[in-house]
């Protein structure tokens, strides 16, 4: 969590004489008490960007592709556009030339990096035929598990009947079997399955 603050807060520059904004992007939304509030694409950015970093992927080398990819698409949430992912877009290394000029060189092995870590993230995601990304289907789209900003606020639902994952896992719990569950709330006994795999994987 501190990461994140980090990314999406930013500290000043040690070198700086005046405090510089140093975060990554800008949240979607405000604290909430004083705490960091995550919107739906800041939770997604925040996956690509652990991804890159797991992978080995300098922080200055990822801060430099993605300074470069929001100012080029003018968004906030680069890695969370179709857009970024299939138009070639590559990881980008920030470079100092002798006099003093900074440029962009592409890194081959990074954009290598770059492929093997979206790929499986890219299986999970939907996009609008504007290519935003409007629903993560954290099992893959063929499942019933879905998180979609405009219904029930963003949290794990079922793509049919929209009941939170939260909700049937803890029926679960209580000892209720699936097929129980699947009568109580007139769901398929598939999608009872899928949201208390998906809410186990949470607790994993």
């Amino acid at each position: 969590m501190r990461r994140i603050r980090y990314w999406l807060k930013g500290l000043p520059s040690e070198k700086a004489k005046e405090s510089t904004d140093r975060r990554l992007w800008h949240g979607e939304l405000s604290p909430i008490n004083d705490k960091l509030a995550l919107g739906f694409l800041d939770l997604q950015e925040v996956r690509f960007i652990d991804a890159f970093l797991r992978t080995g992927v300098t922080w200055n080398l990822l801060r430099a592709a993605h300074d470069r990819a929001r100012k080029q698409y003018q968004i906030e949430h680069p890695f969370c556009t179709r857009q970024f992912v299939t138009d070639g877009c590559q990881i980008i290394e920030e470079l100092t030339e002798e006099s003093g000029r900074v440029v962009y060189e592409e890194v081959i092995h990074s954009q290598r990096v770059f492929k093997q870590v979206i790929q499986p993230f890219i299986r999970e995601l939907e996009f609008s035929d504007t290519d935003q990304l409007i629903r993560w289907w954290p099992l893959g789209n063929d499942r019933a598990v879905v998180l979609d900003p405009n219904r029930q606020f963003g949290q794990p639902i079922t793509a049919q009947a929209g009941i939170a994952t939260e909700i049937l896992n803890a029926a679960s719990k209580a000892g209720q079997s699936p097929e129980e569950i699947s009568d109580w709330y007139e769901l398929d006994t598939r999608s009872v399955l899928d949201a208390i795999e998906f809410e186990q994987g949470l607790a994993a």
